[in-house]
């Protein structure tokens, strides 16, 4: 697939990221980049989130290590024919506060969804060096294109809220909280950009 087919016209202005992420990059990530991610990265939201925990709270291991990886909270719509998935854009992020700090103590690195992060999960994100990113909300079959390789593994009863492994390619997204604790939401609601 060519890069072009999810080129956005800021495209320019994107750090590029790969995934998973290499030591010492979630810190050299600011709240307000844009960052133009490729590689695997896996998905989740709220079955999946559930089913993690309890595998957790059963002392069993995840179906995947999520140490250095992002996960993204999507539950994509089905293929059409010739497609790797169907629209793919984010959920909203608060739903899964609950499970990110214990997620996030096993080494994931990165969330991405939309809206703001609770307080508990952005103190969590500072002290586990692991960043939150917004993806495009309302760009779902636009930010399916970015996407080259979809399969599930594991929660396949669960649909489209099962865990998925996407690589990507291309795939744009801003960061909201950085490691050092800035928030781009209210850097932005206070009128400051840096």
């Amino acid at each position: 697939m060519s890069l072009l087919r999810c080129k956005p016209v800021f495209l320019d202005d994107l750090k590029e990221v790969r995934l998973p992420f290499e030591e010492g990059v979630p810190e050299s990530l600011h709240a307000g980049d844009l960052v133009s991610l490729s590689g695997i990265l896996y998905t989740g939201r709220d079955q999946t989130h559930r089913r993690m925990m309890d595998l957790l709270d059963s002392g069993k291991p995840l179906p995947v290590d999520l140490a250095g990886h992002l996960l993204y909270y999507v539950g994509p719509s089905p293929a059409r024919p010739g497609q790797v998935i169907g629209a793919a854009g984010p959920t909203t992020s608060y739903r899964m506060d609950t499970y990110t700090p214990r997620l996030l103590e096993l080494g994931l690195k990165a969330t991405m969804g939309k809206g703001a992060r609770s307080q508990v999960v952005q103190e969590a994100m500072q002290k586990q060096k692991c960043i939150y990113l917004a993806a495009f909300g309302g760009a779902g079959a636009y930010l399916s294109r970015c996407i080259t390789k979809a399969e599930i593994v594991a929660f396949e009863d669960a649909g489209p809220e099962a865990l998925y492994k996407f690589t990507v390619e291309g795939f744009p997204a801003v960061v909201i909280n950085d490691v050092h604790g800035r928030d781009y939401y209210e850097m932005v609601r206070e009128g400051r950009s840096t």
